[in-house]
C-alpha cells in the first residue's frame, strides 16, 4: 500500500513539473524554428516573425510554409531565439528548450564561412545576402552567442561540451576574420565597413542606401566584442585603431532629434554646442560623412538626402560616447593595457 502511495506521489509531482516547466515565448519559438535550426525574420507571405500574436491555424500553416531559405541572423534573429531558450531552460529545466537551442547553435555554426565571417542569410545566397554582415549587429550577434558557449557563460553551461569545442573555433575563426576586414587607411587601420564581398574580404555595398563605407555604430559593437577577448597583440593594435579613428571623426556641436510630427518621424540635425555625435555612414577615404538615398546616388551633404530618406533612416548617434568615456578606459585599466 505505502509502495502504491508513493508511486502515485511520485506521478503527481511528475505532473505538476511538467505543467510548470513551460515557457510560453519558449513554446513559440520552437514553433517558428526553421528545418535546418535557424529562424527568419519574416514568414513567408514577407509577414515579421511576432511572438506575441496567438498562433491560431491560419498562422501556423504559415509558419510551416516558410522554408530554410528565411534563416537569418539578421535583425536579431536566430541569436534572439537562442538567448531566450537558454534563458528559458535555466527558469523551468525543460530539455526541449536547450535542445532547440542547441540545434540553433549547430546552424550558426554551420553558416560561418571557412575565412570566419558570416552571410546575412543561410543557405539564401541572393542579392547582399551572402555577403559577410556587420550590418545591425549581424555577425557579432552570432559569435557573441557562441562565444558565451565556448566560454559556458551564465546559462550557457547547460550547453553540450561538443558544441563548447566547435564554439570555440568558430569564435577564433571569427575574430580572425575582424582582424583581416579593418579598413586600412594609408596602411593604417580605422573602422569596418557595414558588409564585405565573401570571396574577397573588401567592403561591398548591400541596399541602394547603404554604399561601400566606414559604419560607426557597427564598429563600436566590433570594438565590444573584441575587448571581451584575450588581449593579444593583434587585438590591442585593432582596438587602440579604432579608439583612434573614432575620437577624429567625432562631430561636436551639434545633436540628432527624433520627433513625431503630425504621426510622422522627423529627424533634424542641430546645432548644440554640448552635443557630441558620429554619422552613420563615413567615406572609405576621405572620412567624409556620406549619406546614400533610394535611387544608389551618395550624398555628402545630409539635407541634399530626399526626405523620404532622411526622415527613414538613422544617419547619426552618439555612437561611440559610451565606448571612449567609459568602456575603453575600464578595458584599458582592466588588463594593464597602457595608452
Amino acid at each position: 500500500m505505502k509502495l502504491k502511495i508513493f508511486t502515485l506521489a511520485l506521478g503527481l509531482l511528475a505532473v505538476h513539473y511538467s505543467a510548470q516547466a513551460k515557457d510560453t515565448l519558449a513554446e513559440k519559438m520552437m514553433i517558428y524554428q526553421l528545418p535546418n535550426g535557424g529562424w527568419g525574420k519574416q514568414l513567408v507571405d514577407k509577414s515579421v516573425v511576432n511572438y506575441t500574436l496567438p498562433v491560431d491555424k491560419a498562422l501556423l500553416k504559415k509558419i510551416k510554409s516558410t522554408g530554410d531559405d528565411h534563416a537569418t541572423i539578421d535583425n536579431n534573429a536566430t541569436s534572439r531565439e537562442i538567448n531566450a531558450l537558454i534563458k528559458a531552460y535555466s527558469a523551468t529545466k525543460n530539455p526541449e528548450y536547450v535542445q532547440a537551442a542547441e540545434r540553433g547553435i549547430r546552424y550558426l555554426i554551420l553558416m560561418q564561412y571557412d575565412n570566419g565571417g558570416f552571410p546575412q542569410y543561410y543557405p539564401n545566397t541572393g542579392l547582399y545576402r551572402k555577403q559577410i554582415t556587420y550590418n545591425d549587429n549581424a555577425m557579432i550577434n552570432a559569435l557573441t552567442v557562441l562565444y558565451n558557449v565556448a566560454e559556458a557563460k551564465g546559462d550557457f553551461s547547460a550547453v553540450s561540451s561538443s558544441l563548447k569545442e566547435k564554439s570555440k573555433t568558430a569564435v577564433q575563426k571569427g575574430i580572425e576574420c575582424i582582424l583581416k576586414t579593418q579598413v586600412l587607411q594609408k596602411g593604417i587601420p580605422s573602422i569596418w565597413a557595414d558588409q564585405y564581398n565573401e570571396i574577397t574580404l573588401q567592403p561591398d555595398k548591400a541596399r541602394a542606401f547603404e554604399p561601400v563605407s566606414l559604419a560607426t555604430g557597427e564598429s563600436v559593437g566590433i570594438v565590444r566584442f573584441l575587448m571581451l577577448q584575450p588581449v593579444t597583440p593583434e587585438i590591442e593594435k585593432s582596438i587602440k585603431a579604432a579608439i583612434q579613428w573614432f575620437r577624429k571623426n567625432k562631430i561636436e556641436g551639434y545633436s540628432y532629434n527624433v520627433t513625431k510630427q503630425n504621426g510622422k518621424t522627423v529627424r533634424v540635425l542641430a546645432e548644440d554646442k554640448n552635443a557630441v555625435i558620429w554619422a552613420r555612414f563615413y567615406d572609405i577615404h576621405s572620412n567624409k560623412p556620406l549619406f546614400g538615398d533610394r535611387d544608389g546616388s551618395i550624398k555628402y551633404n545630409y539635407n541634399d538626402v530626399s526626405e523620404e530618406r532622411r526622415n527613414g533612416y538613422s544617419w547619426f548617434g552618439d555612437f561611440a560616447e559610451k565606448l571612449l568615456a567609459k568602456e575603453y578606459p575600464k578595458w584599458l585599466e582592466k588588463n594593464k593595457v597602457s595608452e
